[in-house]
Formats: C-alpha cells, structure tokens, sequence
C-alpha cells in the first residue's frame, strides 16, 4: 500500500506543479506570456484566463484528498478533456509534434495519478 501511495502522490505533484503552479506562475510573474499556448492557435485572450483557472482549480482538488470523490472524479475529467482538446488543436492548427506531445505525455503521468488513486479508494 506504501508503494502505491508514493507512485499516486509523485505522479499528482507532478500534475500540480505542470498544471497549476506553472500557470499560476506564469500570471502572476510573466503576465505578457499567459495566452503563449492559445494565441498561436486562434483562441481569444478570455479562454487564456479561464483554462488558467479551471486547470489551477482541477489540479488543486486533486492535491485535497479529504475532498468528496465525486468532485475529484470531475477534476481528473476537466483536467483529461483539457489535454485531449489540446492534442487535437495542435494537430489542426499547427501540426508541431513536440507541442502535440507534451500534453500526451501530461495525460499520461494524469492517468497514473487516476489508476492509483483508484487503487487506493479500493484498499481503503
């Protein structure tokens, strides 16, 4: 049990810090850099500062354990939705592989935090 809660706490800290804390951080630090991701690909400056705060709110629930499972279920669903539409903007818009990666390989630490996190609501 030890083992599976070391792998759900690194892989959901690894969510948090890549999907709140460095955009939180890009607000408050690098304002002229927060629509860096949605201006290339055609999104307005308000979808900017609502991903921003959707993402900095889904990756916090995550972190809450004590909070009802219903509403981490919905984290982890807005968080994966997010990144697949990403995925496939990058794939429309500007065909760049390494930007079409990046939210793969997040999906993917995303879906290891969500296994063991079932595993752990399984075993008590």
């Amino acid at each position: 049990m030890k083992k599976i809660k070391i792998i759900f706490w690194v892989a959901t800290t690894i969510i948090f810090l890549m999907e709140a804390v460095m955009p939180l951080g890009t607000l408050i630090f690098a304002h002229e850099y927060f629509n860096a991701g949605t201006k290339p690909l055609g999104y307005p400056d308000y979808f900017a500062y609502t991903l921003i705060i959707c993402k900095i709110l889904g990756a916090t629930a995550l972190m809450l354990p004590k909070l009802p499972i219903k509403l981490r279920e919905w984290a982890y669903a807005g968080l994966t939705f997010n990144l697949i539409f990403a995925v496939i903007s990058h794939i429309v818009v500007d065909k760049n592989i390494s930007y079409i990666i990046m939210p793969l390989v997040v999906g993917a630490i995303l879906a290891v935090s969500y296994i063991y996190n079932q595993k752990i609501q399984s075993n008590g």
